[in-house]
């Protein structure tokens, strides 16, 4: 029996890629270099940056520091145009997100959250109206871990009470999330629904035929009660 469902947040529940878009090649192209430079130094705060160990401001600096371009200046525009896309993200949750948490609860489901995500994605997370629909949240940049880590699924599905046999994971796939649900005995389904909005480089994944799929967030509840398709 399915008792609790566990989501991933980004191409999930909520889009990156709607409104405006702010990654590396916007970055690059406002400090007036080529993307190359920038993606090695940016990319090399990345586990510091998910883990907490900095802030967006302070993963900008060290980019920038070893190109010459670090200024206040550049990292206050740069945090800045990221807040500014994170705000086009939450300002635009689909109201399927909505529909599926709360349907999802009002059927006795528990519902969770992992996110792998810096400050700026942690704050917005946590004021945004999908906050309180989950019984538990497990932010990376709070946990201090991070998928596809274990122990992050672990401290959910204990916070939640619940075996992970009882539990469904859902997420776009990336960071080898479906990989490790499975492996510590959770259901994964790869959610599609978001797929057709990214462009490269920024899909994180294939779609993996190994894997349940869900084509809509009303899919979802196929795989929970009979009949779930959205009324």
């Amino acid at each position: 029996m399915i008792k609790a469902v566990v989501f991933d947040m980004f191409e999930t529940l909520v889009s990156l890629f709607e409104g405006r878009t702010y990654f590396s090649e916007d970055i690059a192209a406002d400090l007036r270099i080529n993307v190359s430079e920038y993606r090695g130094p940016w990319h090399a705060t990345e586990d510091d940056r998910t883990l907490g160990k900095l802030t967006i401001e302070e993963g900008i600096a060290a980019a920038l520091r070893p190109l010459g371009l670090y200024s206040e200046e550049n990292v206050r525009m740069i945090a800045e145009k990221r807040r500014d896309s994170l705000n086009d993200t939450f300002s635009k949750i689909p109201e399927d997100s909505f529909w599926l948490l709360q349907t999802l609860r009002e059927q006795g489901v528990k519902t969770a959250l992992i996110s792998n995500c810096f400050s700026d994605e942690a704050e917005m997370i946590e004021n945004s109206p999908l906050y309180p629909l989950f019984d538990v949240a497990m932010l990376s940049y709070e946990q201090g871990i991070r998928k596809p880590d274990k122990e992050i699924y672990q401290r959910t599905v204990d916070k939640l009470g619940v075996k992970p046999e009882e539990c469904i994971y859902v997420g776009d796939g990336g960071s080898k999330e479906l990989f490790t649900a499975k492996e510590i005995g959770m259901r994964p389904i790869q959610a599609l629904w978001f797929r057709y909005r990214m462009f490269e480089p920024h899909i994180p994944c294939p779609v993996y035929e190994e894997f349940l799929h869900a084509e809509s967030q009303a899919d979802i509840m196929k795989f929970i009660i009979p009949n779930g398709d959205k009324e």
